[in-house]
Protein backbone atom coordinates (compact mmCIF):
# COMPACT_ATOMS: atom_id res chain seq x y z
CA UNK A 1 0.00 0.00 0.00
CA UNK A 2 1.24 3.54 -0.76
CA UNK A 3 2.46 6.10 1.91
CA UNK A 4 -0.66 8.01 2.21
CA UNK A 5 0.53 12.03 2.12
CA UNK A 6 -1.67 14.71 3.33
CA UNK A 7 -1.18 18.00 1.64
CA UNK A 8 -2.39 21.06 3.09
CA UNK A 9 -2.75 23.70 0.84
CA UNK A 10 -3.77 27.60 2.67
CA UNK A 11 -4.57 30.65 1.14
CA UNK A 12 -1.18 32.43 -0.75
CA UNK A 13 -0.85 33.28 -4.47
CA UNK A 14 1.71 29.83 -4.35
CA UNK A 15 -1.44 27.66 -3.88
CA UNK A 16 -1.85 27.21 -7.83
CA UNK A 17 1.35 24.64 -7.22
CA UNK A 18 -0.07 22.72 -5.41
CA UNK A 19 -1.68 20.71 -8.54
CA UNK A 20 1.91 20.67 -9.68
CA UNK A 21 3.25 19.37 -6.13
CA UNK A 22 0.28 16.40 -6.04
CA UNK A 23 1.47 15.21 -9.18
CA UNK A 24 5.07 15.15 -8.28
CA UNK A 25 4.11 13.26 -5.14
CA UNK A 26 2.25 11.03 -7.32
CA UNK A 27 4.88 10.08 -9.60
CA UNK A 28 7.35 8.72 -6.76
CA UNK A 29 4.32 6.67 -5.69
CA UNK A 30 2.42 8.11 -2.74
CA UNK A 31 -1.16 8.29 -2.15
CA UNK A 32 -2.31 12.36 -2.13
CA UNK A 33 -5.21 13.76 0.71
CA UNK A 34 -5.61 17.33 -0.45
CA UNK A 35 -7.26 19.69 3.35
CA UNK A 36 -7.62 23.26 1.40
CA UNK A 37 -8.42 26.17 3.93
CA UNK A 38 -10.85 28.73 3.00
CA UNK A 39 -8.73 30.88 2.09
CA UNK A 40 -6.84 28.49 -0.47
CA UNK A 41 -10.43 28.33 -2.46
CA UNK A 42 -9.72 32.10 -3.22
CA UNK A 43 -6.71 30.98 -5.77
CA UNK A 44 -7.87 27.05 -7.25
CA UNK A 45 -10.72 25.37 -6.90
CA UNK A 46 -11.11 22.42 -4.79
CA UNK A 47 -12.43 20.30 -8.07
CA UNK A 48 -8.45 20.71 -9.81
CA UNK A 49 -7.52 18.31 -6.58
CA UNK A 50 -9.90 15.89 -6.52
CA UNK A 51 -9.30 14.99 -10.01
CA UNK A 52 -5.96 14.38 -9.75
CA UNK A 53 -6.13 12.79 -6.74
CA UNK A 54 -9.64 10.57 -6.80
CA UNK A 55 -10.28 11.61 -3.35
CA UNK A 56 -12.66 14.20 -1.79
CA UNK A 57 -11.07 17.52 -0.86
CA UNK A 58 -11.87 18.63 2.37
CA UNK A 59 -11.92 21.91 3.27
CA UNK A 60 -14.46 22.33 6.58
CA UNK A 61 -15.10 20.75 9.42
CA UNK A 62 -18.39 21.37 9.20
CA UNK A 63 -20.14 19.72 6.38
CA UNK A 64 -22.79 17.85 5.08
CA UNK A 65 -21.71 14.51 6.53
CA UNK A 66 -21.55 15.81 10.14
CA UNK A 67 -24.74 14.49 11.32
CA UNK A 68 -23.29 11.25 11.28
CA UNK A 69 -20.70 9.90 13.70
CA UNK A 70 -17.96 9.53 11.08
CA UNK A 71 -18.35 13.15 9.52
CA UNK A 72 -17.87 14.67 13.12
CA UNK A 73 -14.41 12.72 13.84
CA UNK A 74 -14.02 13.21 9.80
CA UNK A 75 -10.04 15.10 11.26
CA UNK A 76 -9.67 12.67 13.37
CA UNK A 77 -9.82 9.64 11.19
CA UNK A 78 -7.18 11.66 8.28
CA UNK A 79 -5.07 12.43 11.39
CA UNK A 80 -4.73 8.35 11.74
CA UNK A 81 -4.21 7.41 8.47
CA UNK A 82 -2.19 10.03 7.03
CA UNK A 83 1.88 9.10 7.16
CA UNK A 84 2.71 12.48 6.42
CA UNK A 85 1.69 16.12 6.36
CA UNK A 86 2.56 18.87 4.33
CA UNK A 87 1.64 22.19 4.07
CA UNK A 88 2.60 23.98 0.90
CA UNK A 89 2.64 26.97 0.63
CA UNK A 90 1.98 27.83 4.68
CA UNK A 91 1.11 31.30 5.07
CA UNK A 92 2.04 33.43 8.17
CA UNK A 93 -1.52 32.74 9.70
CA UNK A 94 -1.22 29.15 9.41
CA UNK A 95 2.18 28.93 10.94
CA UNK A 96 1.01 30.89 13.28
CA UNK A 97 -1.79 28.90 14.09
CA UNK A 98 0.48 25.13 14.45
CA UNK A 99 2.65 27.08 16.49
CA UNK A 100 -0.14 28.82 19.12
CA UNK A 101 -2.05 25.34 19.02
CA UNK A 102 -5.03 27.08 17.02
CA UNK A 103 -8.19 24.91 16.07
CA UNK A 104 -10.44 26.28 14.11
CA UNK A 105 -10.64 24.48 11.03
CA UNK A 106 -9.96 21.13 9.40
CA UNK A 107 -6.03 21.53 8.43
CA UNK A 108 -4.96 23.34 11.72
CA UNK A 109 -7.17 20.31 13.56
CA UNK A 110 -5.77 18.01 11.92
CA UNK A 111 -2.61 19.07 12.56
CA UNK A 112 -2.74 18.56 16.76
CA UNK A 113 -4.43 15.34 15.87
CA UNK A 114 -1.82 13.64 13.89
CA UNK A 115 1.29 11.91 15.37
CA UNK A 116 2.67 12.09 11.72
CA UNK A 117 5.91 14.04 10.60
CA UNK A 118 4.67 17.22 9.59
CA UNK A 119 6.80 19.61 7.06
CA UNK A 120 5.90 22.98 6.15
CA UNK A 121 7.08 25.22 3.05
CA UNK A 122 6.32 28.57 3.99
CA UNK A 123 5.31 31.15 1.28
CA UNK A 124 4.63 35.35 1.94
CA UNK A 125 5.27 38.85 1.76
CA UNK A 126 9.47 39.15 2.32
CA UNK A 127 8.32 41.28 5.32
CA UNK A 128 5.48 38.74 6.25
CA UNK A 129 8.33 36.27 6.30
CA UNK A 130 10.84 38.40 8.67
CA UNK A 131 8.25 39.59 10.69
CA UNK A 132 9.66 38.80 14.51
CA UNK A 133 6.14 36.77 15.03
CA UNK A 134 6.36 34.80 11.81
CA UNK A 135 10.16 33.81 12.64
CA UNK A 136 9.29 33.09 16.59
CA UNK A 137 6.55 30.83 15.12
CA UNK A 138 9.01 29.50 12.62
CA UNK A 139 11.51 28.23 15.54
CA UNK A 140 8.93 27.09 18.27
CA UNK A 141 8.05 24.47 14.80
CA UNK A 142 11.61 23.91 14.52
CA UNK A 143 11.68 22.68 17.94
CA UNK A 144 8.67 20.33 17.56
CA UNK A 145 10.38 19.01 15.18
CA UNK A 146 8.55 20.10 12.34
CA UNK A 147 10.67 20.30 9.03
CA UNK A 148 10.80 23.69 7.85
CA UNK A 149 11.57 23.83 4.08
CA UNK A 150 13.28 27.28 3.53
CA UNK A 151 11.71 29.69 1.13
CA UNK A 152 13.69 30.87 -1.42
CA UNK A 153 14.47 34.37 -2.84
CA UNK A 154 13.05 36.36 -5.94
CA UNK A 155 10.84 38.09 -7.27
CA UNK A 156 7.33 37.86 -5.45
CA UNK A 157 3.66 38.23 -6.20
CA UNK A 158 3.35 41.04 -4.52
CA UNK A 159 5.96 43.17 -6.90
CA UNK A 160 8.54 42.91 -4.02
CA UNK A 161 12.37 40.83 -4.44
CA UNK A 162 13.57 38.99 -1.59
CA UNK A 163 12.68 35.80 0.24
CA UNK A 164 9.20 34.32 0.59
CA UNK A 165 9.02 32.36 -2.71
CA UNK A 166 7.58 28.52 -2.50
CA UNK A 167 10.38 26.65 -2.39
CA UNK A 168 11.09 24.86 -5.28
CA UNK A 169 9.00 21.69 -5.64
CA UNK A 170 11.61 19.11 -6.17
CA UNK A 171 12.91 20.56 -2.72
CA UNK A 172 10.06 20.17 -1.09
CA UNK A 173 9.44 16.37 -2.42
CA UNK A 174 12.93 15.61 -1.31
CA UNK A 175 12.01 16.53 1.94
CA UNK A 176 8.68 13.95 1.59
CA UNK A 177 11.40 10.94 0.52
CA UNK A 178 13.74 11.78 3.31
CA UNK A 179 11.43 11.82 5.87
CA UNK A 180 9.40 8.60 4.96
CA UNK A 181 12.34 7.02 3.19
CA UNK A 182 15.41 7.71 5.67
CA UNK A 183 18.09 6.31 4.38
CA UNK A 184 20.85 3.93 6.23
CA UNK A 185 23.53 3.27 4.25
CA UNK A 186 25.79 5.24 7.15
CA UNK A 187 25.43 2.31 9.72
CA UNK A 188 29.46 1.13 9.07
CA UNK A 189 30.55 4.24 9.37
CA UNK A 190 32.07 6.30 11.97
CA UNK A 191 31.94 10.22 10.94
CA UNK A 192 33.82 12.79 12.83
CA UNK A 193 32.69 16.08 12.39
CA UNK A 194 33.76 19.46 13.06
CA UNK A 195 31.53 22.34 14.20
CA UNK A 196 30.88 26.06 15.15
CA UNK A 197 33.23 28.97 15.17
CA UNK A 198 36.78 28.82 17.65
CA UNK A 199 37.37 31.27 19.85
CA UNK A 200 41.26 32.61 20.46
CA UNK A 201 41.39 34.67 23.59
CA UNK A 202 43.05 37.63 23.67
CA UNK A 203 42.29 37.90 27.59
CA UNK A 204 40.01 36.96 30.29
CA UNK A 205 37.55 38.95 28.75
CA UNK A 206 37.94 39.20 24.97
CA UNK A 207 38.63 36.68 22.03
CA UNK A 208 38.92 36.66 18.09
CA UNK A 209 36.40 34.53 16.44
CA UNK A 210 33.88 34.70 13.83
CA UNK A 211 29.60 34.25 13.15
CA UNK A 212 29.74 30.99 12.57
CA UNK A 213 26.81 29.68 14.16
CA UNK A 214 27.27 25.81 13.60
CA UNK A 215 24.60 25.06 12.29
CA UNK A 216 26.25 23.33 9.49
CA UNK A 217 28.01 21.27 11.21
CA UNK A 218 25.09 20.24 13.54
CA UNK A 219 22.85 19.69 10.67
CA UNK A 220 25.64 16.71 9.44
CA UNK A 221 25.79 15.31 12.59
CA UNK A 222 21.96 14.84 12.51
CA UNK A 223 21.77 13.52 8.97
CA UNK A 224 24.71 11.59 9.50
CA UNK A 225 22.81 9.66 12.41
CA UNK A 226 19.68 9.11 10.92
CA UNK A 227 21.57 7.41 8.10
CA UNK A 228 22.57 4.87 10.94
CA UNK A 229 26.13 6.10 11.32
CA UNK A 230 28.28 6.45 14.86
CA UNK A 231 29.20 10.68 15.04
CA UNK A 232 31.55 12.09 17.21
CA UNK A 233 30.92 16.08 17.19
CA UNK A 234 33.90 18.41 18.19
CA UNK A 235 32.57 21.42 18.45
CA UNK A 236 33.56 25.31 19.46
CA UNK A 237 30.92 27.14 21.53
CA UNK A 238 27.42 27.31 19.67
CA UNK A 239 23.84 28.12 21.03
CA UNK A 240 22.55 24.49 19.75
CA UNK A 241 22.13 21.59 21.31
CA UNK A 242 24.19 18.69 20.45
CA UNK A 243 22.15 16.09 18.23
CA UNK A 244 20.63 13.03 20.87
CA UNK A 245 23.23 9.99 20.01
CA UNK A 246 25.88 11.71 18.71
CA UNK A 247 29.17 11.99 21.05
CA UNK A 248 30.00 15.21 21.97
CA UNK A 249 33.56 17.14 22.43
CA UNK A 250 33.18 20.61 23.20
CA UNK A 251 35.80 22.73 22.48
CA UNK A 252 36.76 26.12 22.46
CA UNK A 253 40.20 27.43 20.88
CA UNK A 254 41.79 25.67 17.11
CA UNK A 255 44.71 24.35 19.03
CA UNK A 256 41.84 22.40 21.50
CA UNK A 257 40.20 21.25 18.13
CA UNK A 258 43.26 20.21 16.08
CA UNK A 259 44.04 17.40 19.40
CA UNK A 260 40.29 16.55 19.48
CA UNK A 261 40.23 15.62 16.05
CA UNK A 262 43.67 13.77 16.02
CA UNK A 263 42.52 12.07 19.68
CA UNK A 264 39.73 10.70 17.71
CA UNK A 265 40.58 10.26 14.08
CA UNK A 266 42.18 6.91 14.67
CA UNK A 267 38.16 5.54 15.00
CA UNK A 268 36.83 7.68 11.92
CA UNK A 269 36.08 6.43 8.24
CA UNK A 270 34.72 9.68 6.86
CA UNK A 271 36.11 12.95 8.55
CA UNK A 272 34.29 16.65 7.73
CA UNK A 273 35.56 19.59 8.79
CA UNK A 274 33.02 22.33 8.72
CA UNK A 275 34.34 24.32 11.95
CA UNK A 276 35.10 27.68 11.09
CA UNK A 277 38.61 27.70 12.43
CA UNK A 278 40.30 30.72 13.50
CA UNK A 279 43.17 31.02 11.03
CA UNK A 280 45.55 33.15 13.66
CA UNK A 281 45.88 33.33 17.65
CA UNK A 282 47.46 36.12 19.31
CA UNK A 283 51.30 35.21 20.48
CA UNK A 284 50.40 36.11 24.27
CA UNK A 285 47.11 35.92 26.16
CA UNK A 286 47.20 38.94 28.21
CA UNK A 287 46.27 37.73 32.11
CA UNK A 288 44.17 40.44 33.17
CA UNK A 289 41.91 42.67 31.28
CA UNK A 290 43.25 44.82 28.55
CA UNK A 291 42.42 48.64 29.61
CA UNK A 292 41.42 50.92 26.83
CA UNK A 293 44.74 53.28 26.43
CA UNK A 294 45.07 54.52 22.98
CA UNK A 295 45.85 52.16 19.91
CA UNK A 296 46.32 48.61 20.31
CA UNK A 297 48.87 46.14 18.11
CA UNK A 298 47.94 42.87 18.26
CA UNK A 299 50.93 40.26 16.60
CA UNK A 300 49.12 36.88 15.44
CA UNK A 301 51.14 33.45 14.81
CA UNK A 302 48.91 30.95 12.25
CA UNK A 303 46.85 27.91 14.02
CA UNK A 304 47.26 24.41 13.19
CA UNK A 305 45.78 23.57 10.37
CA UNK A 306 43.54 20.80 10.98
CA UNK A 307 42.06 19.19 7.81
CA UNK A 308 46.23 18.90 6.51
CA UNK A 309 47.22 17.08 9.77
CA UNK A 310 43.66 14.45 9.44
CA UNK A 311 44.52 14.00 5.96
CA UNK A 312 48.36 13.18 6.91
CA UNK A 313 47.53 11.04 10.02
CA UNK A 314 44.68 9.13 8.76
CA UNK A 315 44.01 5.90 8.42
CA UNK A 316 43.60 4.23 4.65
CA UNK A 317 40.03 4.67 3.58
CA UNK A 318 39.41 7.42 5.68
CA UNK A 319 37.74 10.25 3.54
CA UNK A 320 38.32 13.86 4.82
CA UNK A 321 35.95 16.84 3.14
CA UNK A 322 36.82 20.11 4.05
CA UNK A 323 34.61 23.35 4.25
CA UNK A 324 35.48 26.80 2.52
CA UNK A 325 32.98 29.77 3.89
CA UNK A 326 34.07 32.85 1.43
CA UNK A 327 32.72 35.73 0.58
CA UNK A 328 33.13 35.22 -3.25
CA UNK A 329 32.71 31.74 -4.97
CA UNK A 330 36.29 31.69 -6.54
CA UNK A 331 36.07 27.87 -7.77
CA UNK A 332 39.80 28.88 -8.78
CA UNK A 333 40.95 29.66 -4.94
CA UNK A 334 39.08 26.57 -3.61
CA UNK A 335 40.43 24.07 -5.68
CA UNK A 336 43.96 25.71 -4.67
CA UNK A 337 42.87 25.14 -0.89
CA UNK A 338 41.73 21.46 -1.93
CA UNK A 339 45.06 20.81 -2.97
CA UNK A 340 47.09 21.96 -0.78
CA UNK A 341 44.94 20.18 2.04
CA UNK A 342 45.12 17.30 0.05
CA UNK A 343 41.48 16.83 1.15
CA UNK A 344 38.90 14.74 -1.00
CA UNK A 345 36.43 17.27 -1.67
CA UNK A 346 36.29 20.57 -0.49
CA UNK A 347 32.57 22.21 0.39
CA UNK A 348 32.57 26.27 -1.27
CA UNK A 349 30.06 28.25 0.13
CA UNK A 350 29.63 32.03 -0.45
CA UNK A 351 28.58 33.96 2.91
CA UNK A 352 28.01 37.14 1.69
CA UNK A 353 24.74 35.53 -0.53
CA UNK A 354 21.34 37.15 1.63
CA UNK A 355 19.33 34.36 3.76
CA UNK A 356 22.07 31.65 3.71
CA UNK A 357 25.37 30.94 4.97
CA UNK A 358 26.25 31.92 8.56
CA UNK A 359 23.43 32.37 11.22
CA UNK A 360 21.01 31.00 8.41
CA UNK A 361 18.76 27.63 7.53
CA UNK A 362 19.32 28.08 4.78
CA UNK A 363 23.01 27.48 2.38
CA UNK A 364 24.19 26.33 -0.72
CA UNK A 365 27.09 24.99 -1.83
CA UNK A 366 29.41 23.76 -4.62
CA UNK A 367 31.33 20.08 -4.09
CA UNK A 368 34.76 20.31 -5.66
CA UNK A 369 37.22 17.32 -6.03
CA UNK A 370 40.29 17.19 -7.62
CA UNK A 371 39.04 16.24 -10.77
CA UNK A 372 34.95 16.82 -10.79
CA UNK A 373 32.46 19.92 -9.47
CA UNK A 374 28.71 19.83 -8.58
CA UNK A 375 26.32 22.79 -7.76
CA UNK A 376 24.40 21.84 -4.35
CA UNK A 377 21.36 24.64 -5.08
CA UNK A 378 20.00 26.44 -1.85
CA UNK A 379 18.10 24.92 0.38
CA UNK A 380 17.56 23.92 3.76
CA UNK A 381 21.45 23.28 6.11
CA UNK A 382 19.43 19.55 7.01
CA UNK A 383 18.51 18.77 2.87
CA UNK A 384 21.99 20.08 2.13
CA UNK A 385 23.73 17.44 4.91
CA UNK A 386 22.03 14.84 3.47
CA UNK A 387 23.33 15.90 -0.77
CA UNK A 388 27.19 16.40 1.16
CA UNK A 389 26.43 12.85 2.60
CA UNK A 390 25.41 11.53 -0.96
CA UNK A 391 28.03 13.25 -2.47
CA UNK A 392 31.37 11.97 0.06
CA UNK A 393 29.74 7.90 0.11
CA UNK A 394 30.13 8.25 -4.03
CA UNK A 395 34.04 9.17 -3.36
CA UNK A 396 36.12 6.76 -4.02
CA UNK A 397 37.94 5.15 -1.13
CA UNK A 398 41.59 6.85 -0.91
CA UNK A 399 44.41 4.11 0.09
CA UNK A 400 47.42 6.77 0.79
CA UNK A 401 48.09 7.57 4.12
Amino acid sequence: MPSRVTLGVTGGIAAYKGAELTRLLQTRGYDVQVVMTRAAEQFIQPLTFAALTGHKVLTSLWDDTTNTAEGSIEHIAVAQATDLLLVAPATANTLAKFAHGLADDFLSTLYLATTAPTIVAPAMNVNMLHHPATQANLATLRARNVTIVEADAGYLACGMTGDGRLADLNLIVEAVEQALHPKHDLTSETVLITAGGTREPLDPVRFLGNRSSGKMGYALAEAALTRGAKVVLISAPTALTPPTGCEFVPIVEAEEMHRAVLEHLPRATIVIAAAAVADFRPTAVAPDKIKRSGNLSLTLVPTEDIVAAAVDQRRPGTRVIAFAAETTLDLAAARQKLARKGADAIVLNDISLPGLGFDSDSNAAVWITPDAQADLPATTKRLLADRILDQTLALPLPSKL
